[in-house]
């Protein structure tokens, strides 16, 4: 059966899952950093993107 497109949930899109390895990839790639570092920065900071993604851009104007 088909996906229902009229049911949207967005709920989780402001947040990367350290769980699935597709996130942390897809994230890494999008930041440029390694995926190891996409982990320890949700690890330090939690999963929220936008703090990610600063965290991400702190850390390669530091490398």
């Amino acid at each position: 059966m088909a996906d229902d497109k009229s049911k949207r949930d967005f709920r989780d899109r402001d947040r990367v899952s350290a769980a699935d390895e597709y996130e942390v990839e897809h994230f890494a790639s999008k930041t440029g950093i390694t995926p190891q570092q996409v982990r320890e920065l949700i690890a330090k900071h939690g999963n929220s993107r936008e703090t990610l993604e600063r965290e991400a851009q702190a850390l390669r104007g530091r490398s």
